[in-house]
């Protein structure tokens, strides 16, 4: 299968979701199987999200938070708004989510994901499920969003909706890839 090169200019589309109602359900339980472990960074590098970020998303063409110089990146990651937890299990993350508390009223499920090895493990609903209870536990939240698009996993839209954000808008956008990408993983 010959990969898309770098350098190619590629369409996609970015939904935005929002939901305006804490979710009735409890916490979730674990999935069954080896127990993982949440853990909240406290004024993490920027290294330390980069890593994390590219483990989760270099399949999906995320590439903008490189393009943001260190010291924006740090002083985002280190406002008392924003948390950064990382899901570890078996000694080694397998996925994290970012809260973005900063704008007043509204959290922001500014990333989520998991690796590549996670995907398929029974994780991502829980964790999902996990950031969302704890944006709504955030003193005055009154809502929550979030954004995916095209060029990330498949079913991404499909599970937001499943714990209760709802479509609010959609944009075309174009982006030039900084990576070579499976074209498979390239929306029509």
């Amino acid at each position: 299968m010959t990969r898309v090169a770098a350098g190619t200019e590629v369409g996609y589309t970015v939904t935005f979701l929002e939901m305006t109602a804490r979710p009735r359900w409890p916490y979730p339980p674990q999935p069954a199987g080896r127990p993982a472990t949440l853990i909240a960074a406290e004024d993490p590098p920027p290294w330390y999200f980069r890593a994390l970020y590219d483990a989760v998303g270099r399949d999906y063409s995320w590439e903008d938070i490189h393009a943001l110089p260190e010291a924006v990146l740090r002083e985002m990651l280190h406002d008392p708004a924003v948390t950064l937890w990382t899901l570890h299990r078996d000694g080694w993350p397998h996925g994290f989510y970012l809260l973005d508390a900063r704008a007043e009223g509204t959290v922001d499920l500014a990333y989520f994901g998991l690796v590549p090895e996670a995907v398929g493990t029974g994780l991502g609903t829980w964790l999902l499920k996990t950031a969302v209870l704890a944006a709504w536990d955030l003193p005055g939240t009154r809502k929550m969003t979030v954004n995916t698009c095209t060029l990330d996993h498949p079913r991404a839209l499909a599970l937001y909706q499943k714990v209760g954000f709802e479509v609010v808008r959609r944009e075309d956008r174009s982006r030039v890839l900084t990576r070579d990408r499976d074209p498979a993983r390239i929306p029509d």
